[in-house]
């Protein structure tokens, strides 16, 4: 038997720590190579960091919520003498970044690790889905894999589910904890990256917030009739796209608020092509995925785009890159909008529009009450870099645009 002590790699792109969320073993366990060791967070994604070899673990080296540098010790294990690699081996080949939210641990030799990965038992599949199978209670290796290789893919866990199904037992009746319990949850991993970035914009960005009321009747309209005539295979069309499109043409006329605050050299940053970030509730907390080149895009292109960013963001299977790179931001709490909101700036953008609830109630229009469908947007401006003024020219010039869609569609 021979001792092998695993440190945390280089994760990439510059990152010198990383978060620990959640051990996926503890001292004592017997475990596979390449099996979920720990996951851990840094400034871009959360990581799953597989088992480098397999053995016993002797011990592991931190807690949820510390953070430990790249190089620092994270677990030890016992091994056979035979089946470890020299250290420098195997930490020169963890070195090599991550692929998608995980770390890929490479295979020795010319064998293909496909093929080294059957003749040995271990279960092939993605970070995502042996994360959905822990949830689920799944075995893997009771799983039949359908792609190459004998791949586990996401249909594959959907039969298995499927296939349970009639024998799941039914939920126990649990009794009503008392009054006076309480539960603490340790803020850790992305709830904490939320809480950092929140406290940090608030505290030194200066918001001016401004509210601005929409009829989006004409608008309701259009978005009905052509949800009427789209193909069976495309996005249903939301307010989102059209708001989106309508930006990308105002922005051409205000491009300060298209822009990012380089802090560190005191510079803003413009920018032409519109990318932006949309903010997306999911089970880990905020994400915002980003439609880059938004103004390039059809609107059709643009429904696509907006539904496969927020259902990876989601599922957890967008990559860094989708994950970043916002020269503005949008966020909407669809039906939950309520009349106004005052959202917090995405920094380093210099501006965030928030989409309110749009309901039907009665307004004056043309010397008559009418009945006309109302939308506030409730926007946030950094007023360092964004005057008054220019943030209510450059609100009212989308809401001309809503106002009358016709002209979101004009070069």
């Amino acid at each position: 038997m021979s001792r092998y002590v695993f440190k945390l790699p280089d994760l990439g792109e510059g990152t010198v720590d990383a978060e620990i969320v959640a051990w996926r073993v503890k001292p004592g366990d017997v475990i596979a190579e390449d099996d979920a060791l720990v996951e851990v967070m840094t400034e871009k994604a959360t990581v799953e960091v597989p088992a480098p070899v397999g053995g016993r673990v002797v011990s592991v080296s931190g807690t949820p919520g510390e953070r430990i540098t790249v190089g620092s010790e994270l677990a030890v294990f016992e091994t056979e003498a035979t089946s470890a690699p020299p250290l420098e081996t195997r930490e020169s080949r963890s070195n090599g970044g991550s692929q998608g939210n995980r770390i890929e641990a490479l295979s020795g030799g010319s064998e293909p690790a496909a093929a080294s990965a059957v003749r040995s038992g271990r279960v092939l599949t993605s970070p995502a889905i042996r994360r959905q199978a822990r949830e689920a209670g799944i075995d893997l290796s009771a799983v039949a894999g359908s792609g190459p290789s004998g791949r586990i893919v996401r249909s594959d866990i959907a039969a298995h589910l499927q296939a349970l199904a009639p024998e799941a037992p039914r939920a126990e009746v649990r009794q009503a904890e008392p009054v006076e319990a309480v539960e603490e949850i340790k803020v850790i991993g992305l709830r904490r990256v939320i809480a950092e970035r929140m406290s940090e914009s608030a505290r030194t960005i200066p918001h001016f917030s401004y509210v601005e009321e929409v009829d989006v009747t004409e608008l309701e309209t259009l978005r009905t009739h052509l949800n009427e005539k789209r193909k069976s295979d495309s996005a249903p069309l939301t307010y989102l796209p059209f708001l989106i499109l309508a930006l990308t043409r105002t922005l051409a006329a205000h491009p300060q608020c298209n822009a990012l605050y380089d802090s560190a050299r005191g510079v803003i940053v413009r920018h032409r092509a519109v990318h932006v970030g949309i903010a997306t509730q999911t089970r880990d907390g905020l994400k915002v995925p980003v439609v880059r080149n938004a103004g390039r895009r059809s609107l059709e292109d643009l429904a696509g785009e907006i539904r496969r960013l927020t259902e990876a963001a989601r599922n957890g299977s967008a990559t860094r890159a989708e994950l970043g790179g916002s020269t503005i931001t949008v966020t909407s709490l669809g039906k939950l909008g309520g009349i106004a909101s005052t959202p917090i700036i995405n920094a380093p953008e210099l501006a965030i529009i928030g989409v309110n609830r749009a309901v039907e109630r009665p307004v004056v229009a043309g010397g008559a009450v009418a009945i006309r469908r109302m939308m506030n947007l409730s926007s946030s401006f950094d007023h360092r870099f964004v005057d008054g003024h220019d943030a209510a020219a450059m609100i009212q010039s989308l809401k001309e645009h809503l106002e009358h869609p016709a002209t979101i569609f004009m070069a």
